[in-house]
């Protein structure tokens, strides 16, 4: 993933935007081919979901920062462990 800790808004959402496309190719193809993926692209899935959730946590993280009057870039990029422990 590209380092996006101190990015602005619009970049990170892009960085959203290009894993989600990757996201949607690789649960096409799964359902495309008999099977589903192979054991390279199931890694390839899961790292795109993680890098996904990073970066929707990045984001929170700027908006919550802007929200109370604090610098934005004060956010930073979490580590996969801290964001994947979060309940939904």
């Amino acid at each position: 993933m590209t380092s996006v800790s101190g990015m602005d808004d619009d970049t990170v959402l892009n960085q959203i935007n290009d894993l989600v496309a990757e996201e949607h190719r690789l649960l096409e193809s799964s359902r495309m081919g008999e099977g589903g993926l192979d054991p390279q692209e199931e890694a390839r899935l899961k790292a795109v979901e993680v890098a996904l959730d990073r970066c929707w946590d990045l984001l929170r993280q700027r908006r919550a920062n802007r929200h109370v009057g604090r610098d934005p870039e004060d956010a930073h990029l979490r580590d996969a462990t801290t964001v994947e422990g979060y309940q939904q």
